[in-house]
This record gives structure tokens, sequence and C-alpha cells, in this order.
């Protein structure tokens, strides 16, 4: 899976209180947010994930890049909703954290919660798209709450300028009985490699193999939930067998080693005596004596034998 460095922003100005998403537009945002997270992390281990609002005074970054699930929901809790939204300096403001990410190799992502009306015109929103893709990142909107046809025109022209070989994407998500992070789950901007793309790749008009074409035979529309459990026990086996090889591969060399250093050892000669030479003298002195003795046993008939 793809190596990412994620900034989300979230919408905590006022709008975010409407409560046409349950339980409210800032708490579904919350909820998604966790989603995301999880989705970026169980896809590639290496992956950042960091987390900043654009509401109240002006844009603030909650957490730097992390792959620590705690601080995100740290931040979550810390954030507070007032003002209006700033869309153009908080997408600055997150070019600028992933700029400075510490593993050069992650591409860099940013993905942005719409819920209140959008202040800066079109001109101003395409200008900074421009800006964006020169610098290599792809942006993700997620307009819900006031799906306003202003708001729709500005970022769809956005996307439009700011796309780079279909990195970004256009998420519009309106009220309904599901959750804001359910609905996200069937939008490209968690296909990564499945979950959404395999809601694309069977939402045809009763093909042959229709079922057969979502990824774990699983329609991610209607179970979001089981979709998303089973890309990510996938990810985490995948993981373990990668482990499990390298783990071996390492035992090998560490025999490898072993065989090398005792090959090493100089084996004895095997003609080389047994004993010393000391030993033998020893050995022959005694034998001497014994030889003496029995012969003075022989020499008097008389002596007893003490044996």
């Amino acid at each position: 899976m793809v190596l990412e460095a994620t900034m989300i922003v979230v919408d905590n100005s006022e709008s975010s209180r409407n409560g046409d998403y349950p339980p409210s537009r800032f708490e579904a945002q919350s909820d998604a947010v966790n989603l995301i997270f999880s989705a970026k992390t169980q896809a590639n281990a290496e992956s950042s994930v960091g987390l900043m609002s654009m509401g109240g005074k002006g844009p603030e970054v909650l957490v730097t890049l992390t792959t620590d699930f705690g601080k995100i929901l740290d931040g979550l809790h810390r954030t507070k909703i007032r003002g209006s939204t700033h869309l153009t300096t908080g997408i600055q403001v997150a070019g600028l954290a992933l700029k400075h990410r510490q593993n050069k190799s992650q591409r860099q992502r940013i993905i942005v919660f719409i819920c209140s009306p959008i202040g800066e015109d079109e001109k101003t929103l395409v200008k900074l798209a421009k800006k964006m893709k020169k610098n290599n990142i792809s942006i993700d909107f997620i307009i819900f709450g006031d799906i306003e046809d202003d708001n729709t025109k500005k970022l769809t022209a956005f996307n439009e300028n700011v796309n780079s070989g279909d990195g970004s994407h256009l998420a519009i998500i309106p009220p309904g009985p599901n959750l804001l992070s359910d609905s996200l789950i069937t939008t490209p901007i968690l296909s990564g490699e499945g979950i959404a793309g395999a809601g694309r790749q069977g939402g045809g008009e009763g093909g042959e193999g229709g079922a057969e074409e979502y990824e774990f035979g699983i329609d991610p529309s209607v179970d979001p939930e089981l979709a998303l459990a089973l890309r990510m026990s996938y990810e985490e086996e995948k993981a373990r067998i990668e482990r499990e090889k390298e783990k071996e591969k390492r035992e090998k060399e560490k025999e490898k080693v072993e065989k090398e250093r005792l090959e090493g050892i100089r084996e004895e000669d095997e003609n080389s005596p047994l004993l010393s030479k000391d030993k033998k003298d020893g050995e022959d002195e005694g034998s001497a004596g014994g030889s003496g003795d029995k012969k003075d046993k022989e020499d008097d008939p008389d002596k007893m034998d003490t044996a």
C-alpha cells in the first residue's frame, strides 16, 4: 500500500454544531477522523497522520504527523467549536506541516472536512490548487452539512486544478440515516487498493459475476464496517507473514555465521597420542616397580603372599 503523510483538517466552525449528522456534525467528523487514521496506518505501518482545525480566529495544528492514535484523540478532545472557517490558510498551514515531515519518501496528502459556507472566491482557490499541485500535494475534500451549489462549484474547480493522475478526490455526503464515517468508506478517499474501489467495480447494472467483483465478496455500501474489518484483517495477516519471513531470514543468517565459526576451529590430529609423554613415563615406572616386587616374591619362597 501507499506510504503517505496525511494532514486531516476538521471544520470546527459554528456550523459544526448542527445535528443533521448524528450525533452532531463535529462528532461525526471525529468518528470519521478515527476511521481515516485506522485506514491509513493499517494500509502501511509507516504512514503518519496529523490533525488540525481551521475554525475560530485561524487554523491551528493540533497534532503533528504521528502514528500514535492517542494523540489524535487528545487533539480532537481539545478542539473548540467557534467562529468561521479559514479554508485557504488552513490548506497552506497543512502544506507546511507536510513539508517538514521526517520521512521524505512519504507521499503528501491533505484531507479537508467542509460543513460551512466557503468565504474565498473561486479564483483564489484555483490559484492555491495550482500551487499545491506544483508541490506534489494531493488534496481530498469531504463536503457535508451545508451542501450549497456555491461550495460545490468552488471545490470542483479546485479539484480540477489540483488533480494529478486522479490523486485528489471530492466526496459529497448528504445527510442520511448512515453515519458520516460509514458513507465515507464507499468514497474513493478510502478506496486505496480495495475498500471503495471494490464498490465501484461492482457498481454495474447487474453484469456477470456481480458480487464476485467486490473485494472479499462484500459490498462496502451494504456493510461498510464488515468491509473495513476484512480489509484490516487482510493487511494484518499480510504484515504478519512479512514478519515471519524476516524472522526466518535472520535465523538462517545466524545459522550460517555459526557454521562458519565452527568450521574455522582446527580439528586435532587423529594420529596424535591420547596420553602425554609424562603420563606414559609414569605408567612405565609403575609397571617396572610391579615387576620387581613379583621377582622378589619368586626369589623368597618363605615370604607370605599378602594378596
